[in-house]
């Protein structure tokens, strides 16, 4: 297996992208999201996507510029309450959006990308979200079984990679994104910095390369903070 996996820019990096995929996309709000890879998903065109992520971005960034072209069919998320594209599409029936506690979106991603087909948890029972679901009982305690996620494509964000895909990731940045590289068939990983193989630590690589087929170095990044706060002094 060659060591460089270093593409020119996020369109050549997508290669492959057709409609009806299921597409991972890390990042937690809009921290740590994959910018570039973003805007590259939007410009191949590709429709009736089921984007598998912990939110929607905002109108204007983010899964957001996907959900102004509509080319998201649905959404697998647990928090969505930033974005009124979003809201407007789904109560027009135009998306479909299955809901999960955080928690679980997060072992469900981590289960598929471990091989495991399902898993039980106490988290849901007795709500909508173990509608139509087994439910079995462990120690006199109710659970609902969950089933483990995993997309053609994975698009992830680090602070530093190699040219084999070795990444670490920074602080909330963290979230989601080094579950989210175990579970593509093809995860697609951009980075800020792009080092040569060797240069990395192996005690501080949070997803090893082995787990990454192709790379980015991002050319900038926005950084968007979703909510601003000021502290009157």
């Amino acid at each position: 297996m060659s060591q460089n996996k270093v593409y020119s820019s996020a369109d050549e990096a997508l290669k492959g992208v057709a409609d009806n995929m299921t597409i991972l996309v890390g990042g937690f709000g809009l921290c740590g999201i994959p910018e570039n890879l973003i805007l590259a998903l939007k410009n191949t065109g590709a429709k009736k996507l089921t984007c598998i992520s912990n939110n929607a971005g905002v109108d204007d960034f983010g899964l957001g510029y996907l959900l102004q072209t509509k080319q998201i069919k649905k959404m697998v998320s647990s928090y969505v309450g930033e974005n009124s594209i979003f809201e407007k599409q789904f109560l027009d029936k135009e998306l479909d959006v299955e809901f999960n506690p955080q928690g679980t979106l997060a072992e469900r991603i981590r289960a598929g990308g471990a091989g495991i087909p399902g898993f039980y948890t106490p988290t849901g029972v007795g709500t909508q979200v173990a509608e139509g679901k087994e439910i079995r009982n462990f120690d006199g305690r109710d659970y609902v079984l969950e089933t483990g996620l995993h997309g053609e494509f994975a698009l992830v964000k680090a602070w530093k990679g190699d040219k084999f895909g070795n990444l670490i990731f920074r602080k909330t940045a963290r979230n989601f994104n080094p579950m989210m590289a175990t579970a593509g068939k093809i995860t697609v990983a951009e980075v800020e910095e792009l080092v040569e193989v060797g240069e990395l630590n192996p005690d501080e690589i949070h997803t090893p390369g082995i787990y990454v087929q192709r790379i980015i170095q991002g050319p900038s990044y926005e950084k968007r903070i979703e909510q601003k706060t000021f502290l009157e002094g």
